[in-house]
């Protein structure tokens, strides 16, 4: 009988993670069916319980469940606790659960996926919710010169830099943040919709690099700024989607499938 996996969240039927997975699945010749679930409000708990009482093997978890999910693991890994959130949770054989957050392994892996440098770069965030806390733990791990956190209140980003206690890491608001930078990477919850804030044109530099964690078959308002600021490099956020549910897969099965024919296939729509 195939193991069973499963992406929970509310709402659930934009997740590209079922296509992602078999995909997965059928070049590595695992054995295992893969679904998506809409799941209640409150009730996460209750839900995880039951499906892993029926034989899942693991959940990918997503909006807004991620903080629920890290409350209802047994054990968590590292880069879960750095994150204080969970968006994979295995059952181990001894029959516990265990959290991680692959977020920040997704995104490290696309940027280098891309050839863009990490080692002794400037680094700015923009935004400091819940993304920017789960991808912060593996950047620093690439040695940066400096990660700015930019937000809207500095207060909410100070929070971040005292939580990591690094010194490479540094709070702004956004209109105080001083550049340029050689990678900007966005997590602003503008999103697809709308207009991004306004930036200091100083963060633009000639060798910037700008990455948007969000993804759209038209380009984010985000990707048309940088080009307008003649950023060198632009790339959104599906190698990180990709990347991530990568990572989620070895932890599962053991096994690192291939991240590009997957981004291909997901590119073609």
């Amino acid at each position: 009988m195939p193991a069973a996996y499963a992406v929970v969240g509310n709402p659930i039927a934009h997740s590209k993670s079922p296509v992602i997975h078999s995909a997965f699945a059928a070049q590595s010749g695992e054995d295992m069916v893969y679904d998506k679930r809409l799941w209640p409000l409150g009730e996460f708990a209750q839900a995880a319980s039951a499906f892993f009482a029926a034989g899942g093997a693991g959940l990918n978890v997503t909006v807004p469940f991620k903080e629920d999910a890290y409350a209802f693991a047994d054990q968590h890994t590292r880069r879960a606790q750095q994150a204080g959130a969970v968006n994979t949770l295995k059952r181990l054989e001894n029959g516990q659960i265990l959290g991680d957050n692959t977020d920040g392994a997704g995104l490290v892996g696309d940027l280098k996926r891309l050839g863009w440098p990490l080692a002794g770069q400037t680094i700015l965030i923009l935004g400091a919710g819940g993304a920017v806390r789960g991808v912060l733990g593996p950047l620093l791990a690439e040695r940066p010169a400096s990660i700015t956190i930019g937000n809207r209140t500095q207060a909410k980003a100070a929070q971040l830099v005292e939580q990591f206690a690094d010194k490479t890491v540094r709070a702004a608001s956004l209109q105080a943040i001083e550049g340029p930078f050689d990678v900007i990477i966005n997590a602003i919850s503008a999103g697809l919709q709308g207009e991004m804030p306004a930036l200091p044109e100083s963060i633009w530099g000639a060798h910037t690099h700008a990455y948007d964690m969000v993804y759209g078959p038209n380009g984010t308002p985000f990707l048309t700024l940088a080009a307008q600021q003649g950023a060198v490099a632009r790339a959104d956020g599906l190698g990180m989607l990709v990347g991530q549910a990568a990572e989620a897969f070895l932890l599962w099965r053991g096994v690192m499938p291939q991240v590009e024919p997957v981004l291909a296939l997901l590119r073609q729509g």
